[in-house]
């Protein structure tokens, strides 16, 4: 016997993994004895005719719905769990292999994701008529791409196309799909983002898987402005189909959906421009009609009132000439006792060649009033003087 080196049971299991560390593969069997621990560990096995290797994962790692009898590939790495000393593949990744195994879990997830609202119609943004910006998802390899830009280019010009190139089967196709939508979310307000398109030509159901999983479906779920996913051909359909805001039938067709054809723009304002015309030249007659009944109404009212305003002059004409009439023989009235009392003022006689006779102010109408030597004034029509009685007569005597 060679002079081995003694390992403690502990070194000797860490070795074993260190050496099966490098061994990773994918392995295809059939899923056995599947369950879930605390909603965080996954356990499992895959089988054959003639093995049973047991599988070890999380929930964050196995995206694809698994169930017992379905037939599965998984990547992983072998090794050696320490306290059990059972040998199981610690999984990476793991996806349905064959077309029965993918038509299960494109049901099992399908149904996960209805429950969660993914698909709901309330949620569903329409399109933009005219976008400016296009984000398209897709592999610039792919005859999906080529046909896509050729359909655009002619049914609208003057846009802009930012390309974010993927694969869109195999290994990587999942991430690069999911990480072309974060960049796109990330960078939309610079990018000045209307919408995007997520498009791949046909193939078979294996070949489509990336559009059936879980994490693109996410991803689609997630973006920030409306995707319009155009997969395969018309009888295709993936999950990223169900969740998208609108669903094409093939890439061309997206670029159909995505843009009108200016053809169909250039009728559309032909129709506008004669729909306008119309509705001004309807506008028109309305105004026109309504402002002649408007001016006719006007002309009534206005005639109304001027007949009323002419029999209103005429009561007030007729009103001014009475009261001239009434106020002509007032004044004449007036005149005459003007007359009276001018005849009855003390000047008038005055006029006549009579004095007034006054004495202390106070007129003097009485001989008895007065006595030798008394101061007098007197008054004639245009002026007067003083004088001094020298003696008095009495009108009565000289009658006796």
């Amino acid at each position: 016997m060679k002079d081995l080196k003694i390992f403690s049971v502990s070194e000797y299991v860490e070795r074993l993994n260190a050496l099966l560390y490098e061994h990773d593969a994918v392995v295809e069997g059939e899923v056995s004895e599947y369950r879930v621990n605390q909603q965080k560990w996954i356990f499992f096995k895959i089988k054959d005719e003639g093995a049973v290797l047991e599988c070890f994962s999380t929930v964050f790692r196995i995206r694809a719905p698994l169930e017992d009898g379905m037939r599965v590939r998984v990547y992983g790495r072998p090794g050696i769990y320490a306290k059990s000393g059972r040998l199981s593949m610690n999984v990476e990744w793991a996806e349905p292999a064959g077309e029965g195994a993918l038509k299960r879990a494109f049901e099992l997830l399908k149904a996960e994701l209805e429950k969660e609202g993914l698909f709901a119609q309330g949620r569903k943004r329409p399109l933009p008529s005219i976008p400016r910006t296009i984000g398209l998802i897709a592999s610039k390899e792919s005859a999906a791409y080529g046909d896509f830009l050729k359909v655009l280019g002619q049914r609208f010009g003057g846009l802009t196309i930012y390309v974010m190139h993927v694969q869109v089967q195999g290994a990587e196709a999942v991430s690069n799909i999911a990480d072309a939508f974060a960049y796109f979310n990330a960078h939309h307000k610079e990018l000045g983002l209307d919408c995007i398109a997520l498009i791949r030509g046909g193939g078979s159901l294996e070949d489509l898987a990336a559009f059936n999983s879980r994490e693109v479906a996410y991803a689609v779920f997630g973006s920030v402005v409306p995707v319009v996913v155009g997969v395969g051909h018309e009888q295709d359909v993936s999950i990223a189909d169900f969740v998208a805001d609108l669903r094409a039938s093939t890439p061309s067709n997206a670029a159909e959906l995505m843009v009108p054809h200016r053809a169909d723009i250039a009728r559309f304002v032909d129709a506008m421009a004669n729909t306008m015309t119309y509705q001004m030249d309807t506008l028109q007659s309305d105004a026109r009609t309504r402002i002649d009944d408007a001016v006719g109404a006007l002309d009534g009212v206005v005639t109304a009132r001027s007949h009323e305003i002419g029999r209103m002059q005429e009561r007030i004409f007729l009103r001014l000439n009475f009261f001239h009439e009434r106020t002509i023989m007032q004044r004449s009235k007036i005149d005459g006792l003007v007359r009276l009392m001018r005849s009855f003022s003390p000047h008038a006689v005055l006029e006549r060649g009579y004095a007034i006779v006054k004495k202390g102010g106070e007129v003097v109408s009485s001989i008895r009033n007065l006595k030798p030597k008394d101061l007098v004034y007197v008054e004639l029509k245009d002026g007067g003087f003083s004088a001094n009685v020298l003696n008095q007569e009495s009108r009565i005597r000289n009658e006796e």
